[in-house]
């Protein structure tokens, strides 16, 4: 096709084989649509088109993914409003004889498999590296580990004692999402084998510093230790929590979706042997994170035999 649909906070460019969603940027533009800035969606991910009256004299065209084509609506879980739905193009009525012309140049190139779930994503997630400041943490991504850095203003105890987090997506089997504008939102990491037989019991569906941040760092704990985690997502350190202002939908959502599509992407993938040495950390970071475990002990926060135990596990690492 070639041609161009502009519309409300964003414009559709109709290529042979995709379609491209360039979203506007503005004060009116929802954040999210802001964060993703462009997505190329190919008609092999879509099922359907419609067309439909809007508020406020608008009409919608909308592409419906597929179920399993796109990361991000997989992340969301279906928890998006419809104000912050990436594949709804809003018009003005005027022009609904040319969205209707669309709608139709879009149905013809749906292939026989649109009716189908798809086996793989087939439209990119946002690109590692992302950051999110989360109420009890911060969250960083590079595109191969997940990490939580507690905050002393946010953390419960259980995740103080377990300290900082590091995850390998190979370590790990998908992620759940909370949304922040509902009650107890959360990002929550799902770990390989019995423990990610199902969602926890407070999770809804399956599927971003503070002084003394950054006391201790453990690498992924093994599926059998997980798989007795806490219920709630503000004890488990597989998680980080929001609230009022931390990890609001357009930094979590995109993280959360970028983790899943790692995590999908590298399933089959053999995990290389770790080279000799590859363990060992720097002695001055080994030192500091002893010195702030002290300061926990002190405090009263850690007892004297998760004290000796931890201190023991950073002395290993040297």
């Amino acid at each position: 096709m070639g041609d161009v649909l502009a519309g409300i906070h964003a414009t559709w460019e109709f290529d042979a084989d995709s379609v491209l969603i360039r979203f506007e940027r503005g004060i009116r533009t929802p954040r999210l649509f802001q964060s993703l800035r462009e997505r190329r969606v190919p008609h092999a991910a879509l099922s359907s088109v419609t067309l439909t009256p809007g508020k406020r004299g608008t009409v919608v065209l909308r592409a419906v993914p597929r179920p399993g084509a796109d990361p991000l609506l997989e992340a969301a879980a279906g928890q998006l409003k419809d104000g912050c739905d990436p594949y709804r193009l809003v018009l003005p009525a005027e022009r609904e004889t040319l969205a209707e012309y669309y709608a139709d140049e879009l149905r013809a190139r749906l292939g026989p498999e649109a009716g189908e779930p798809a086996d793989r994503f087939l439209v990119a997630a946002p690109e590692a590296p992302m950051r999110f400041k989360a109420y009890d943490g911060r969250a960083s991504f590079d595109g191969d580990r997940i990490s939580f850095r507690w905050f002393w203003t946010g953390a419960s105890s259980e995740k103080w004692k377990a300290g900082d987090q590091t995850f390998p997506v190979t370590e790990l089997s998908g992620v759940e999402w909370r949304s922040p504008e509902a009650f107890e939102g959360y990002l929550r990491l799902v770990p390989r084998g019995p423990a990610s037989v199902g969602p926890a019991a407070d999770t809804i569906a399956p599927a971003g510093a503070g002084p003394g941040a950054g006391l201790l760092t453990s690498t992924a704990p093994s599926a059998q230790s997980m798989a007795a985690r806490p219920a709630r997502a503000d004890q488990d350190p597989a998680a980080v929590i929001f609230g009022l202002g931390y990890g609001p939908v357009h930094e979590s959502l995109p993280f959360a979706a970028a983790v899943l599509e790692s995590v999908r992407r590298k399933q089959s993938t053999p995990v290389a042997a770790a080279p000799v040495g590859a363990g060992r950390r720097d002695p001055a970071d080994i030192a500091e994170r002893i010195r702030h475990l002290g300061e926990l002990h002190q405090a009263g926060l850690v007892t004297d035999d998760e004290f000796s135990a931890k201190k023991a596990q950073l002395l290993a690492e040297l």
